[in-house]
């Protein structure tokens, strides 16, 4: 049974759920998707016991620069997603969009050598295990719009904007993000 130290940090999406395994990131979740970020985790490392840990792998720290306003503090954040070798591929890849740049899932899936999986893309992208420092967020769809995020369209919106993103003129801005309806049920 593997052992994973969490450590909880507050952000102005709400509390985020950070779990190392001591020498890597394997697990980052909103904490009111936990149920969600459990089962991942669980898919992934197997049976496993959670104790409390201050800033494991300097994640947490490295996630308050982030939303500080430091937006490369997330790149050396050691990570090990687990997966199969083409979710790694899809997950590790992610890192190769800098923030502020997104790409279309049919750009993205092209951009790892699998044009013709584009939704075998999109869905793993769906299953990342370690939100915003594997930055899925970046991922749009092909006409600029914002699909798919696991933590919430407004997260994702949120993510976008503080990173500097701004759509293509003939396609609006990102929608503004609500920040009282990120947390309906």
């Amino acid at each position: 049974m593997i052992h994973l130290f969490r450590d909880r940090i507050e952000s102005p999406l709400g509390e985020i759920l950070v779990f190392s395994d001591g020498t890597a990131l394997r697990a980052v979740e909103f904490a009111d998707y936990e149920h969600r970020g459990t089962a991942l985790l669980t898919k992934a490392v197997g049976p496993h016991r959670v104790g409390p840990a201050k800033d494991p792998g300097g994640a947490s720290s490295a996630l308050k620069a982030y939303f500080d306003g430091d937006l490369n503090a997330l790149d050396a954040v050691a990570v090990e997603p687990g997966g199969t070798p083409f979710q790694r591929m899809v997950w590790l890849g992610l890192r190769t969009i800098p923030a502020g740049e997104t790409l279309s899932y049919g750009t993205f899936a092209a951009r790892l050598g699998v044009a013709k999986a584009v939704r075998a893309v999109g869905r793993t992208n769906g299953l990342n295990p370690i939100a915003i420092i594997l930055p899925c967020h970046r991922v749009i769809g092909a006409n600029g719009t914002l699909t798919g995020y696991a933590g919430g369209l407004e997260r994702k919106a949120w993510l976008l904007k503080h990173e500097g993103w701004t759509s293509p003129p003939d396609r609006g801005a990102p929608p503004e993000p609500a920040m009282g309806d990120l947390f309906r049920d």
